[in-house]
């Protein structure tokens, strides 16, 4: 049964994710991310462009390819969560690498093309789950019918057929498991067969941790063996007890399963992947060749941006979903280069990454703002984990801006490490209302500056113990 309903699902357009102007990209952003807007401009404007292209002439619209990004600004600062909450609007692949994982080819290591089928992998499974939507009225269609399958035996060739009545006892018969049938059908959407148990047979999930080695760029060859040597292995089918209600979810997601098309499926992951997909990659000054050359494994860095070259220029990558091409796939690279320098790349490596953003480091006005403002700020993601234990937590304004100000004293101290800083500090001041939270039901507490300096005070004066504590 590997149809897909919706007919127009190989014909969506490539342009499926929201047409948001760079003003609403900018707002969606700052719901998550404090300051940083030169950085929030530079992705709303490569975001917008993506859209404009795709309405571009026919013609021209091949050869505009993405302004690729370079973050510049050290750790803690936003640049991975800018990234990710663009891919997510975007509703887009997204990918995020550490150039320093990498190595050139010929040395142990995983190689640049294993980022493009990371990208598809992740693509395919965006565009499962909006297939798997697609289809879920009818996948809820077939559980019911299989329900009242096992419910109500040989009754499965009854329930649509249209049988002339007549009075043989034959036809009495077949009326009468009818009649049933449609009647458990009323009981089943109304739910009060929830808690019978049924006996379902379903497909036995079997993993087989298949792990092939080969050369470089064997991709395409090897996802090819992975999936043949496991269709080489027998489905195997495994029957279980289960009440009626949990028996659904299970059919309804086999249903679902067998619904789409897997061919289709890494068709338009494919293209999904080319058209809309987005690569961050993390730590792009650990592969410079100059400052801390000498520093680090004995691979050769110019090497591995040597390696990344192609797929930042457009080639065509190997998968098992097909041939990717890498051309209109957006690239935002990022580093502190507290040791080197942009300058230090490989000057090809630097012309294809023509926009460049400088952030900020953070201050405690900044702080303040973090623990406050966002959608999922950390006082937030606090208060609600309180409450599940029914105790009530506030904090003031003075304990919010003692808090920041630490954060910022320890981070100009040691390491600057960024808003990183504020989960362990949140962490400690919270640590024994976290560890004696159920014996507090009903109460209110409140975090002011008197109780941040009496939980962080004498930590954040010694310099030995900041340093390894926080």
């Amino acid at each position: 049964m590997n149809n897909l309903t919706n007919e127009s699902q190989d014909t969506q357009p490539l342009d499926s994710f929201p047409s948001l102007t760079p003003k609403q990209v900018v707002q969606e952003l700052d719901r998550f991310v404090i300051s940083q807007h030169e950085a929030k401009r530079a992705v709303a404007i490569a975001l917008r462009n993506r859209w404009r292209r795709l309405r571009a002439p026919e013609g021209l619209k091949e050869e505009i390819t993405p302004k690729n990004i370079l973050m510049i600004g050290p750790t803690g600062v936003g640049k991975t969560e800018i990234s990710r909450r663009l891919a997510k609007l975007a509703q887009s692949p997204f990918v995020k690498v550490e150039a320093s994982k990498f190595t050139e080819v010929g040395y142990v290591g995983r190689d640049v093309e294993s980022i493009v089928r990371d990208l598809v992998e992740t693509a395919v499974t965006i565009v499962r789950e909006e297939a798997r939507k697609r289809v879920i009225q009818q996948a809820k269609q077939v559980a019911e019918e299989r329900i009242l399958d096992i419910l109500l035996p040989n009754s499965a060739s009854l329930h649509s057929a249209s049988h002339p009545t007549g009075g043989t006892a034959s036809d009495e018969g077949e009326e009468g498991r009818r009649s049933t049938r449609e009647k458990l059908r009323e009981l089943l959407l109304a739910k009060n067969l929830d808690e019978r148990v049924i006996e379902i047979e379903t497909t036995k999930q079997v993993s087989t941790h298949l792990e092939i080695v080969g050369p470089h760029g064997m991709g395409e060859v090897e996802g090819h063996l992975k999936e043949m040597f496991s269709n080489m292995i027998p489905k195997a089918k495994e029957k279980k007890k289960l009440p009626i209600k949990e028996a659904r979810e299970i059919l309804i997601a086999e249903a679902q399963e067998s619904l789409v098309d897997p061919e289709q499926i890494s068709r338009l992951a494919v293209k999904r992947a080319e058209e809309s997909g987005i690569v961050f990659i993390d730590e792009i000054d650990k592969i410079c060749g100059g400052g801390n050359a000498q520093k680090g494994p004995d691979v050769s860095r110019e090497g591995v941006q040597r390696d990344l070259l192609p797929l930042v220029e457009g080639c065509t990558v190997s998968t098992k979903h097909g041939a990717v091409r890498t051309d209109h796939v957006l690239f935002i690279a990022s580093g502190a280069f507290h040791h080197s320098k942009p300058s230090d790349l490989m000057p090809e490596f630097q012309g294809r990454f023509p926009i460049r953003v400088e952030l900020k480091s953070l201050n405690a006005e900044h702080f303040v703002r973090i623990l406050t403002e966002p959608h999922n700020a950390l006082t937030k993601q606090y208060r609600a984990l309180m409450a599940t234990e029914n105790v009530q937590l506030e904090f003031t304004e003075d304990g919010v801006a003692e808090l920041a100000r630490l954060t910022a004293e320890v981070n100009s101290r040691t390491e600057d490490i960024g808003a990183r800083r504020l989960h362990t500090l949140l962490e400690k001041v919270l640590e024994e209302i976290s560890f004696a939270a159920d014996e507090q039901a009903g109460q209110a507490i409140t975090i002011d500056a008197r109780y941040v300096q009496e939980r962080l005070g004498e930590i954040v004066k010694d310099e030995d113990l900041s340093r390894f504590i926080l």
